[in-house]
């Protein structure tokens, strides 16, 4: 079975950046692009609503070492 020549690995929960390119090292990947993406959370705060970025999501997209 072939491996995708791209693939979209996103850092997990707990798991520090640097742990995740190793997963795409030993994979058999390299990264080219990083994406960063904001999580919001919804507060109402004196009967207005409001959006406040709790946390953000980093997905690394990569492409198949030949």
């Amino acid at each position: 079975m072939s491996q995708k020549k791209k693939e979209i690995f996103e850092v997990a929960e707990g798991e520090s950046i640097d742990a995740c390119l190793e997963r795409i090292k030993a994979a058999g990947y390299i990264p080219v692009k990083r994406t960063e993406k904001p999580i919001f959370e919804e507060r109402v705060i004196d009967g207005k609503v409001q959006y406040e970025p709790i946390k953000r999501k980093i997905v690394f997209e990569a492409k198949l070492l030949e």
